[in-house]
């Protein structure tokens, strides 16, 4: 009885995460915390989702909860020349990330998915492969908008901005929930950064992506109404938490005095740690895998292997040596006009 009893607790306390899939059974949930070895995947547009996916492995070590945990971080970017934020139809993203999901299940038969990307986020609900699928979905939107609105109630005079991809802040996923929380438009600013992804994959603390980031924030801050109030700076890619020490350069620099930076990554996982969960097993054999259909360019390695190194030394690791798969999944059909 008491093993069901626990097993019950942490299946409703991830069931409260899952807020892109409210048709996902309490049932698949129990099954998911009932097992001794599991397959988590992480997915993303590109390279945020693996600082995730490090903090994932680096706690899942000593948490007890699992005899092993095999991580797999799957590359949903379908082309080196172009992404998610490139294509000009929402249809177009949304049936490209399906299939992209779709592959994943079929090939490494995960136990459950974190969607470690904005971008991607926020169209999981309505794809065809959520809706049908019964492996529990993760998404980071939520964890993203309980810092924002957790900050925001602590004055009725803070300001938030919300740094994203084109998509994410086009879409508009994270004011829309906000406002449904009771937060008034006007003390959300909505600030986009064009390539600065890309910029971060590449150099995380380069001059380059330095001048990049105080570039949008600069343009972010000449539409804060008051400097001087609280301002809370949530970073929605999960790229900009590697660069989160220019972040909080760029702001002193403009004397801002009074700021937060929000990163919901590490937020993301808490359904996967509660703090009353049973520690069944002294230690948890951890191995991590990343695959790709696009190939990774060896500065990108570089560039962000040191980072996650310290974080988790077998992800790092799974960078360094990741599988070049052709055909990951089928895209280019899904953008042929009629």
């Amino acid at each position: 009885m008491k093993k069901a009893s626990a097993i019950t607790v942490l299946a409703l306390l991830l069931f409260a995460a899952l807020t892109t899939r409210a048709s996902a059974a309490e049932a698949d949930l129990a099954s998911f915390f009932a097992k001794k070895d599991v397959t988590i995947a992480v997915t993303d547009s590109g390279f945020g989702g693996l600082s995730i996916m490090a903090e994932a492995a680096s706690r899942m070590i000593t948490a007890g909860l699992f005899r092993s945990v095999k991580f797999v971080f799957f590359n949903a970017l379908f082309a080196s020349d172009s992404g998610y934020n490139s294509l000009r139809a929402r249809g177009q993203k949304i049936a490209v990330f399906s299939r992209a999901l779709s592959s994943l299940e079929e090939r490494y038969r995960p136990d459950l998915i974190l969607v470690g990307c904005n971008t991607l986020s926020v169209l999981t609900a309505e794809t065809s492969f959520v809706k049908k699928t019964k492996v529990p979905v993760l998404d980071i939107v939520d964890p993203g908008v309980d810092l924002i609105a957790r900050g925001l109630a602590s004055d009725p005079r803070s300001t938030a901005i919300i740094f994203g991809t084109e998509t994410t802040i086009s879409e508009g996923e994270h004011a829309r929930r906000l406002s449904a929380r009771g937060i008034a438009p006007a003390r959300i600013i909505a600030q986009a950064c064009p390539e600065l992804a890309d910029y971060i994959e590449n150099g995380p603390g380069s001059d380059e992506t330095a001048l990049l980031i105080e570039s949008y924030v600069d343009e972010a801050l000449a539409r804060v109404p008051d400097r001087t109030a609280p301002l809370f700076a949530s970073l929605n890619c999960t790229h900009y938490g590697y660069a989160l020490p220019l972040w909080d350069k760029a702001f002193q620099a403009r004397g801002i005095r009074s700021f937060v930076i929000l990163n919901p990554n590490g937020r993301m996982l808490d359904p996967l740690f509660p703090a009353n969960a049973k520690k069944s097993f002294a230690s948890t054999s951890v191995q991590a895998s990343v695959v790709s259909m696009v190939g990774i360019d060896k500065k990108k390695i570089e560039a962000l292997g040191g980072w996650l190194s310290a974080v988790s030394p077998e992800v790092a690791a799974a960078l360094a040596r990741y599988e070049l798969v052709p055909g990951l999944f089928a895209w280019k059909d899904l953008l042929k006009t009629p």
